[in-house]
């Protein structure tokens, strides 16, 4: 007697139908994953490149001439922060501000980023730079505060705003669409030799508790491995009834 081949029974078509609506389900949970924080990232130039900087601003102790940067954005990791945009020129910054004995000049670029980064309802304002004259002992916090009040801090050292923006939120987690996911307690932050002082980068560790570090979680796995067992059910219905 000759089988037929390709005709799938009543169960097999129900699990096929199963998968086809199962897997977009899990495709969309896999890109959910992605989230990142909106904060302030703190930048070194050197040379002519940006480098994330190692300490935070209230540690980082720059010297005369040093050219620094600060931008707002959403990011996953440090790794892959947005760089301060505009010129970042010592001799351009502080061209107006002359040297002066007992002082030094750090020329400083603020970017506060692009609309879609921004809080809800709140709107970013033009970049700027400035050239801030401090004690030579002066760090790089005290440095922006001398031009860019107000700066508003959280109770970990987590620098919040620069020149008042953003109103509010501070280190929040965000999801891949820019919408806050979070209340900020899990807030990025990067231990330096001045204590637990914050700095802005995302913390892997503390990601990592939540799950929410930009990789597959387990759920999606399992999602997968279901995904395997019901497809080899179909193909053993499809097998047996053809």
């Amino acid at each position: 007697m000759i089988r037929r081949a390709g005709r799938v029974g009543g169960s097999g078509r129900a699990v096929v139908l199963f998968l086809a609506a199962l897997l977009p389900l899990l495709a969309g949970a896999g890109q959910a994953q992605a989230a990142g924080y909106r904060y302030w990232s703190f930048w070194d130039l050197d040379g002519d490149r940006w480098t994330y900087a190692t300490q935070g601003p209230s540690v980082a102790r720059p010297a005369d001439g040093d050219v620094q940067g600060f931008r707002f954005a959403v990011s996953e990791e440090s790794d892959d922060s947005s760089q301060p945009r505009g010129a970042a020129d010592f001799a351009g910054i502080c061209a107006k501000t002359p040297a002066k004995d007992g002082s030094k000049r750090v020329a400083l670029v603020i970017d506060f980023g692009t609309a879609e980064d921004a809080p809800s309802g709140e709107t970013p304002p033009a970049n700027r730079t400035a050239c801030a004259r401090v004690a030579p002992d002066a760090s790089t916090a005290e440095a922006l505060a001398s031009v860019a009040e107000p700066l508003r801090y959280d109770n970990s050292a987590l620098l919040c705003a620069i020149a008042g923006y953003p109103e509010r939120g501070c280190g929040e987690q965000v999801s891949g669409t820019g919408t806050e996911s979070g209340t900020g307690a899990s807030a990025p932050g990067k231990e330096t030799e001045g204590g637990s002082e914050k700095t802005g980068s995302p913390d892997s560790s503390a990601s990592g508790e939540s799950g929410d570090d930009g990789g597959p979680s387990l759920g999606l796995f399992a999602g997968v491995a279901v995904v395997a067992l019901l497809g080899a059910a179909a193909f053993w219905q499809v097998r047996r009834r053809g």
